[in-house]
């Protein structure tokens, strides 16, 4: 990942977008715009928790399955998934078969449910101030003082699978965080 890039279309970009159309398009019209609401939080994060020790590519290619076995991100079915469902999601080669983030993931809705509304505020209490964008990839972190903050804190209302990293992937899809690059013609939403 390097500065930013003219694509083909003439458009100037973070580079990792340039790696195919889904990416671009991921990161054109989602990456680092703000989402307050449960479903689209509860998402992000299973997705971000997916994602871990694989490429963004293969967990975007995979998530309208991932969107159909888990409900639509409706935290309310997907907390009541038991080990017959967990075995059937296990044998299922449209997502990522891994037991660990199966299990978080309903984990991590029962906890959202035991929010009771509050999941978004949570999230969003961990925003960092406001900076400027970044000039090349190695000026954008893994981990942050928020995003360690925002791990320790759910991981205290019962998430797994959350660390500081997974976190700060998660702050910058939903927008809590701005890290497309400072010659990025993609303009976000202000948070």
């Amino acid at each position: 990942m390097g500065d930013a890039v003219v694509g083909s279309d003439g458009v100037t970009r973070c580079a990792w977008a340039e790696s195919s159309d889904e990416m671009r398009a991921y990161h054109d019209t989602e990456w680092g715009r703000p989402v307050r609401d449960e479903r689209g939080l509860f998402e992000r994060l299973t997705l971000e928790a997916f994602q871990s020790g694989l490429s963004w590519a293969i967990v975007l290619r995979k998530r309208p399955r991932f969107r159909e076995v888990f409900a639509g991100f409706d935290a309310e079915v997907v907390a009541a998934y038991d080990t017959a469902r967990v075995a059937a999601l296990l044998s299922d080669v449209g997502i990522i078969r891994n037991r660990a983030k199966v299990e978080a993931t309903i984990a991590n809705a029962r906890a959202i449910r035991a929010l009771d509304g509050g999941f978004a505020d949570l999230v969003w209490s961990f925003a960092p101030e406001p900076r400027p964008r970044p000039l090349s990839m190695t000026d954008v972190p893994a981990v942050t003082p928020e995003s360690t903050a925002l791990a320790a804190g759910l991981k205290r209302k019962g998430f797994r699978f959350v660390g500081p990293t997974t976190a700060y992937a998660m702050m910058q899809a939903v927008g809590m965080v701005d890290d497309h690059l400072a010659g990025c013609q993609v303009r976000t939403d202000p948070v």
